[in-house]
């Protein structure tokens, strides 16, 4: 083995070629090994790849490739998340077909993964816009359609009424569309949705089954689902007008607060309010108003409290005054049942609205140790917990007690008929809206009969297969006015019929990938079998963004699969992590126009300079790695620059893989001569011992110490690699080298001697073996040089002996009058009186003592050694 550099602009093309030319990471299904199936979150192919996306899939390819050597049949796929409207967005700006942009991305960001030495299974790749996987989408649409999973209704959207088409929340920006610049209107339309507000329960029990997910992200799916017990309370309308209702129902939570009420507020969308707009202009108008913006519950929220005030009042339930009842634009009509009691005293939207509208502020929650007497809120309301007063007959009870006592005396008394009060479980998700009106996603397999209404397309006609002959020259969605796509024959009545123009909500595309990816090529999509086999997930990786809406999807998914007897199981992922991303310095030129790494040159004096001119750069703060605004580094220039496997090092030992890493210069420098470094130790192990080297009967201490040191080393990264501890694993990779490149240099000046010989042989082949899921391309190339045989990606796992794991030494600190001196190792079992010998004969000891005796010795057993001087 040369122990000149190693190459790895020749060496890693080189191995990537051999194991795709072997197949050696293609999965069988019937393979007999216990199953493993690691995935990370397949990627949306928006052009090119940089570095920053590579570090979750190198994440996986550890696992990966860790798991294979401990003996499992690994699935490790890829695929693409394909459909969605930036695809339309590069129709229209570039005049191409979505499909051409899409697949063009597809080959480029493919060949880019590749040059990083994925361990993939290729031959299982999926993108979403492929027909068979849309198609096995619709079978799956149909199958929630006759279970009962799937219905349509009239919903509120964000409609640019100039593109003429339905906005994602994301895509209203100041109230206005994000293309058109036109103001957006909440409009309702007709959409599909999947009734996952159903499953709002097991969903929730399920996450307690998921040990191997990040608590904060069962947090966040906890907070998303929102369970809330509380109380239906009916306020009886004060002279009501003949046309209008006798009451308005209030869900709530904080019953204690009635006595707190200052008003009664209803949605822009409730049905009183429509009613009421229909013979009042300005009323018409508010609301109007209140429709101009978006309709995520954050947006809402945090918006300007607006109202209106109906000239309505409703009788207090518990005899308290008569309450004004306004529409206010902060209500959701999709949450309880879209109108609320305010009490501005203990609730912050509340009282930015009674103050702006004059309206009464009466604490009724008493914070501990405040006097009744004179307690007064300090500018804004008091959220926490206390006891009731100026509340009747709750005065003195806590807000649990206060809560119980309102419950059972509403639901003892009667308006009309029915209880005034009914206890009730609401929850904040809501039903999942899957209708998109665009072209590129999956088409919903609906026909529309006016005699027969929505009618599923019969299943010898699917797949529905989208159009080629599209125009994008006309606002809104190309499937509306396609000529002839749209025109069909009803299946039932034979009548004329029009398909559904709408496609699905990419997230549909999300929820079931997983599950197509167990099937093998040239199989079904989904089998219940291979599904069964590889669900759930082993190892799932991906990003914390994706921890609410994806997550919750695919578990909504699965479980509904399984009610319909496809899938067995109920949770998609068993382990979920949630990694860091790559972030990297900004650049700026004196124009103000963003630079790309490599156009910019940094002094050693701090300041950064525009490569050929000269021109001074503003350096700005790390950022997540962002096209727009150029701070990314493509994986070519790293692999012709340092190799893959540099970068693959870097990722992995920065930070810890939750956090977020900084890609610098110097990381990636270090990461290079680190790679030399293994090269070089593996390469002076195969100089200086000879190969097959046989385990000699006895051991010195220095070569026993090594093998120590290798078992530990296996043992250890092993353990790392299972807890997703990579950076620590590489730190143990860097002080096992510190100790191996000692006891090389020990060997040399010893001579080497068949027990050093087996030592140093032993510890290369472990060293190689513990970074082959690192750096797969270098470990290949020391494996050949030791004469490994076959390939190290698929070798096994160093075995273990476990008795070289055990300690038969311990390192204590020693201390002198306070302070940290050094260290001293000793035998496991010594005496005191023999460490106290052994500390006594040390060097740094007798110069501190300087010839006289110690004034004591305190000796903590393992622990540390005092020397009072």
């Amino acid at each position: 083995m040369s122990t000149e550099r190693y190459n790895a602009r020749e060496a890693e093309p080189r191995w990537q070629k051999i194991w795709d030319e072997r197949g050696i990471y293609r999965t069988r299904n019937d393979d007999p090994r216990p199953k493993y199936y690691v995935l990370e979150m397949f990627p949306y192919p928006s052009g090119r790849i940089h570095i920053g996306h590579g570090r979750n899939y190198v994440m996986g390819d550890v696992v990966a490739r860790f798991k294979r050597m401990k003996g499992f049949n690994v699935l490790h796929p890829m695929g693409w998340d394909a459909f969605g409207l930036p695809a339309e967005n590069a129709a229209i700006e570039r005049k191409t077909h979505p499909r051409e942009w899409t697949y063009e991305n597809i080959a480029t960001m493919r060949e880019q993964l590749k040059l990083l030495g994925l361990s993939l299974d290729w031959s299982r790749e999926i993108a979403t816009c492929d027909v068979d996987y849309y198609g096995e989408q619709q079978r799956i649409f149909l199958d929630f359609f006759k279970g009962g999973f799937v219905y349509r209704r009239e919903s509120e959207v964000n409609w640019d009424p100039v593109d003429n088409t339905v906005l994602a929340n994301e895509q209203v920006i100041d109230g206005r569309g994000w293309r058109s610049g036109a103001l957006v209107e909440r409009r309702k339309l007709a959409q599909w949705f999947f009734r996952i507000s159903d499953a709002s329960d097991e969903l929730l029990a399920g996450l307690d089954t998921l040990e191997r997910w990040p608590e904060k992200v069962r947090l966040m799916q906890r907070n998303w689902i929102g369970r809330s017990e509380g109380l239906h309370v009916r306020f009886a309308l004060e002279n009501p007008a003949p046309e209008l209702p006798q009451e308005i129902k209030v869900y709530t939570t904080r019953p204690d607060t009635l006595f707190g009420a200052s008003f009664l507020a209803l949605s822009p969308g409730h049905p009183l309010t429509e009613t009421l707009a229909a013979t009042d202009p300005a009323l018409k108008a508010f609301v109007e108003e209140c429709r101009r913006g978006g309709t995520s519950t954050a947006e809402i929220e945090t918006q300007e409290k607006m109202g209106y005030d109906t000239g309505l009042t409703v009788a207090h339930p518990l005899g308290g005054p008569h309450l004004p009842v306004y529409v206010a634009n902060f209500v959701l009509m999709e949450y309880g049942t879209g109108a609320i009691f305010g009490c501005p005293a203990h609730d912050q939207r509340d009282y930015d609205f009674a103050s702006k509208y004059g309206l009464p502020i009466t604490p009724v929650v008493l914070p501990p140790d405040a006097d009744p007497a004179s307690f007064e809120l300090d500018g804004g309301p008091y959220e926490g917990d206390g006891t009731l007063f100026h509340s009747g007959f709750l005065n003195g009870m806590s807000v649990p007690e206060a809560k119980e006592a309102v419950a059972a005396r509403l639901e003892g008394e009667l308006l009309g008929n029915s209880a005034v009060g009914e206890r009730a479980v609401n929850y904040r998700l809501r039903d999942w809206g899957i209708s998109r009106q665009r072209y590129w996603g999956c088409p919903i397999p609906i026909i529309h009969c006016d005699a027969c209404g929505p009618v599923p397309v019969p299943q010898d006609q699917l797949p529905v297969r989208l159009p080629d002959d599209v125009s994008f020259d006309q606002p809104g969605n190309p499937l509306d006015h396609h000529p002839t796509w749209k025109h069909v024959t009803c299946p039932h009545c034979g009548g004329p019929a029009r398909r559904e123009t709408d496609t699905m909500d990419t997230f549909v595309d999300s929820s079931w990938y997983f599950a197509r990816f167990a099937s093998e090529p040239g199989t079904a999509p989904l089998q219940k079998a291979a599904a069964d086999h590889w669900l759930p997930v082993d190892q799932y990786i991906g990003g914390i963004e994706h921890a609410i809406l994806h997550l919750l999807y695919s578990r909504f998914f699965i479980r509904t699969l399984k009610k319909l007897g496809r899938v067995s199981i109920e949770e998609p992922f068993a382990g979920l992590f949630t990694q860091g991303m790559i972030v990297h310095e900004t650049y700026k030129d004196t124009a103000g126009k963003w630079l790309f790494p490599e156009e910019v040159e940094k002094r050693p004096d701090g300041t950064a300079v525009k490569v050929g001119t000269g021109e001074p750069v503003t350096v700005g703060a790390p950022e997540k790695m962002s096209k727009s605004k150029r701070n990314v580094v493509p994986p070519e220039i790293v692999a012709d620059t340092y190799g893959v496997d540099c970068a693959r090092w870097f990722m992995l030992a920065d930070t810890p893989p939750e956090r977020d890493s900084e890609w610098t210069s110097a990381g990636i420098e270090g990461a290079w001569r680190f790679v030399q470094r293994i090269w070089r130790l593996v390469g002076d192990t195969t100089a200086l011992a000879p190969a097959d080297t046989p385990m000699p009967d006895r051991f010195g201490d220095e070569p026993m110490a090594l093998r120590r040191a290798s078992h530990r080393l296996a043992a250890q990264v092993a353990d790392d690699v299972e807890r997703l501890r990579f950076n620590v694993a590489v730190a143990r990779v860097h002080s096992f080298a510190n100790q191996f490149g000692d006891a090389i240099g020990a060997a040399r000046k010893a001579g080497v001697t068949p027990d050093w010989a087996f030592a140093l042989r032993e510890a290369a082949a472990f060293l190689v073996a513990v970074v082959a899921p690192m750096v797969p391309h270098l470990a290949e190339e020391c494996w050949a040089g030791i004469g490994g045989a076959g390939l190290a990606a698929e070798a096994g796992w160093p075995e273990i002996d476990p008795a070289l794991l055990v300690e038969d030494t311990v390192t204590l600190p020693i201390q002198i009058n306070g302070k940290r001196r050094g260290e001293i190792t000793v035998p496991k079992e010594a005496s005191p009186g023999e460490v106290e010998k052994a500390v006594l004969a040390l060097e740094l000891v007798s110069q501190a003592l300087d010839g006289r005796a110690p004034k004591r010795i305190i000796v903590v057993p393992q622990r540390i050694v005092n020397v009072v001087a």
